[in-house]
């Protein structure tokens, strides 16, 4: 991988051959104009390494709200790092963002990956989605660079065999298992329904929650999909109605859940209304008024903190509104920890060059705003932790965070 360098050696080349052809022209200096000359120039100070991290999240199309969320995180990673000075080597680093939109598409995603490989980036940092995290993987593992995805959640994107895909957050196994038991077990869910919206993520975590359920005795009483830019549930939701359910699971995203909610209230579906992580923002409130309820839809973030981390990160939120004017969504924190672990693994290799810092990140231990992070073997986060939330007062509230 080539790394940009600054232009500070040949500056200093060109200052010495001055100062050669100055010294050839002037008359020997007298011992008194000696003694009265200026100190020589300090030596230029040490060379600066650019270092470029990828981002890639939607931030065009429904779920740009959750996309530039991401950004917003990796920027502030990317200020805080330029503010330390940090060495890599003995270079100091100066870290830059390039950010692309994969709108939330695989093609997109995998298009941007390329061009992330063609910008010869040192690291990437996304995708938010499984369903472009997934493909765009097999082409920064081609290439050797090290992926850290902040928020995609479908077990397959670790299970590819590549030495190069982590996450920072716990995968659909835990997220979706985690909301089975507790429909069953503490909603007291009997009957219950589940639809998906096909994408890797929407599907998998419905796959996870059925399983998980059904463990716990519950009965699915019907399974149907949507896709995830559908705006009308009426005919799914009427025949899912006479069914019966007392729990509805979806999972997709909270720009088709908003709308899904305002069909279910007028359908006079009485049901607990359920979803993983893409459902459970502080937008979903907003996207379906008056159809949130009390204490009606229960979801679960990947991801939480607890004890002596939960100050720290309250106060990186506060920071984060008082620096762009809006709330976190869900992920930025996780975005900023996943820029910070990739430069702790440069510095700890004293490399920026991807095949020389990729084995640091999987053994890294980092003390992040999210908590400890560690990587299994597969490059899955270990002891990810779950945030169990429900909405009242058209808030998001915690409801526990679990492991």
């Amino acid at each position: 991988m080539q790394l940009k360098w600054t232009a500070v050696a040949l500056a200093a080349l060109s200052v010495v051959a001055c100062g050669k052809k100055e010294e050839a022209a002037a008359p020997a200096a007298s011992p008194a104009a000696t003694a009265a000359a200026p100190a020589p120039a300090a030596p230029p100070a040490g060379e600066t390494l650019t270092v470029k991290i990828g981002h890639v999240a939607p931030t065009s199309g429904a779920i740009a709200h959750l996309g530039k969320d991401n950004e917003l995180g990796a920027k502030m990673a990317i200020e805080d790092l330029n503010a330390q000075a940090m060495k890599i080597g003995d270079k100091t680093a100066k870290f830059e963002l390039i950010a692309e939109d994969d709108a939330g598409d695989p093609k997109q995603g995998t298009a941007v990956a390329q061009k992330l490989v063609d910008s010869q980036v040192n690291g990437v940092v996304g995708h938010l989605n499984s369903g472009t995290t997934i493909p765009a993987s097999k082409i920064y593992s081609d290439a050797g660079i090290p992926q850290i995805s902040p928020s995609a959640t479908n077990p397959k994107y670790t299970r590819q065999g590549f030495k190069t895909t982590f996450r920072v957050v716990a995968d659909d196994t835990q997220l979706g298992g985690t909301l089975g038991k507790y429909a069953v077990e503490t909603l007291k869910g009997k009957n219950i329904a589940v639809i998906d919206d096909r994408t890797a993520y929407g599907q998998g975590v419905a796959d996870e929650f059925e399983k998980a359920a059904k463990a716990a005795g519950g009965t699915i009483v019907g399974r149907e999909f949507t896709t995830d830019k559908s705006t009308d549930f009426n005919a799914i939701l009427t025949k899912l109605k006479g069914a019966k359910p007392d729990i509805l699971f979806f999972g997709g995203m909270d720009a088709v859940g908003g709308p899904m909610l305002k069909q279910v209230k007028q359908l006079g579906l009485n049901v607990k209304f359920m979803g993983g992580d893409g459902l459970c923002t502080g937008e979903l409130a907003k996207l379906a008024g008056d159809a949130i309820g009390e204490e009606m839809v229960y979801c679960a973030e990947a991801g939480g903190v607890d004890g002596d981390f939960k100050a720290p990160l309250d106060a990186w939120k506060a920071k984060f509104k008082e620096k762009n004017g809006v709330d976190v969504q869900i992920y930025a924190p996780y975005v900023y920890d996943a820029v910070q672990v990739l430069a702790a693994a440069m510095a700890k290799a004293g490399s920026a060059d991807p095949a020389k810092y990729l084995p640091e990140v999987g053994k890294i231990e980092y003390k992040g705003l999210t908590g400890p992070i560690a990587f299994d073997e597969k490059g899955d986060i270990k002891n990810g932790a779950l945030t169990l939330y429900t909405y009242k007062g058209g808030a998001r509230t915690q409801i526990a965070v679990v492991r």
